[in-house]
């Protein structure tokens, strides 16, 4: 026993990091391998994560092999299914790693680090279930970034990331810009607004975003709109473009891969969005970003080392409440009563600090 119990890193040489959550999820664990692999530069450095959230991770230049588990499997028989994780768990136990970081709560990658049985494992307290790791994330009780808490795993092994180890990376192609060029019809000076998320709690109604947009017309700006391909996003932003004038507008809503958008971004003025994965590519490429938070907290999901960053709120005492919206009701009162206003002159005020207009 040493102080801190670290693990003597000079044994491990394989070690696979465990991340099944969604894609801005995953995209905030990348300063994880960027750091590991500073620390531990010859090691073979893995990724087990959902295989529809891989392009959060695709092209990070220090992860060296990836596994997938795809979601589709959830719908075969229950044959069928046994089948195919048993495949996957075979895959990643050939691989003989001599540590496991497991980033999620959930049961299946305490499974994968007890039945893989490396030297060493790594993952978070599982309240009223016996501890499955050698190295145990205790969590704090206090709100922390989730970048923050991601790193935790890194410390609980003697690994302390300097402040600037602990940058967020994604990766686009330069074949992801040309489409992106494409898409968007060669324009310039444009911002892009992204006013949906998978949950509806988390978006404002859609004449709210519509005047902002029409404030952003009015000034001779482009706006690009996006969104996810689900059919609910679509629709929520087909509902704001029905409220506003077709110049000036290009609605890539659904039409979009996961870089094309972040390519998009990239190549923006600005982002005006909601608590989404899109915020998340925004601090990865510094694309200037206004982001609107409701129930869920800025503290733990806000602009990550960006500097060009507002996040706008309505300041009431139950907020951040992290409710599915007012009493479960989808719909988030601190949301829906938000003055346009008040995230016009957020944009405003970013603007002006980074173009002097």
């Amino acid at each position: 026993m040493t102080y801190g119990n670290y693990p003597d890193l000079s044994k491990v040489k394989k070690i696979l990091v465990i991340k099944l959550r969604h894609h801005g999820d995953v995209l905030l664990t990348s300063p994880l391998f960027s750091h590991l692999r500073k620390a531990l530069p010859d090691v073979q450095l893995d990724a087990y994560v959902y295989k529809d959230t891989y392009p959060m991770l695709e092209g990070h230049p220090d992860v060296n092999t990836f596994f997938h588990y795809d979601k589709a499997w959830k719908k075969l028989s229950f044959f069928k299914k046994i089948v195919k994780e048993v495949q996957i768990l075979r895959k990643i136990r050939r691989q003989k790693y001599d540590m496991i970081i497991n980033l999620t709560e959930g049961d299946r990658g305490a499974l994968i680090a007890k039945i893989c049985r490396p030297k060493y494992s790594v993952g978070m307290q599982r309240e009223g279930k016996k501890n499955a790791y050698s190295h145990t994330i205790k969590s704090s009780s206090t709100p922390r970034h989730t970048v923050e808490k991601q790193l935790d795993a890194l410390r609980c092994i003697g690994l302390f990331p300097s402040e600037e180890d602990r940058e967020l990376f994604f990766h686009i192609s330069d074949e992801d810009r040309q489409r992106a060029l494409m898409l968007i019809e060669g324009i310039k000076d444009y911002v892009v607004v992204h006013p949906v998320s998978r949950w509806r709690f988390k978006c404002p109604p859609p004449h709210i975003v519509a005047n902002v947009v029409k404030d952003l017309i009015l000034r001779g700006k482009k706006v690009v709109f996006t969104s996810g391909p689900d059919k609910q996003e679509m629709d929520i932003v087909a509902s704001i473009v029905a409220l506003l004038p077709k110049e000036g507008i290009i609605d890539l809503s659904g039409k979009t891969s996961l870089k094309e958008l972040g390519a998009v971004i990239k190549g923006s003025q600005m982002l005006f969005c909601v608590d989404s994965v899109p915020l998340h590519m925004a601090s990865a490429l510094k694309t200037p970003v206004v982001v609107l938070f409701g129930p869920t907290s800025e503290v733990n999901w806000g602009p990550w080392m960006h500097a060009h960053s507002r996040v706008v709120t309505k300041t009431v005492p139950c907020r951040p409440c992290f409710k599915d919206g007012c009493a479960g009701s989808k719909m988030s009162d601190c949301l829906y009563t938000i003055s346009p206003k008040v995230i016009i002159n957020s944009i405003d005020s970013l603007l002006e600090e980074v173009y002097g207009k």
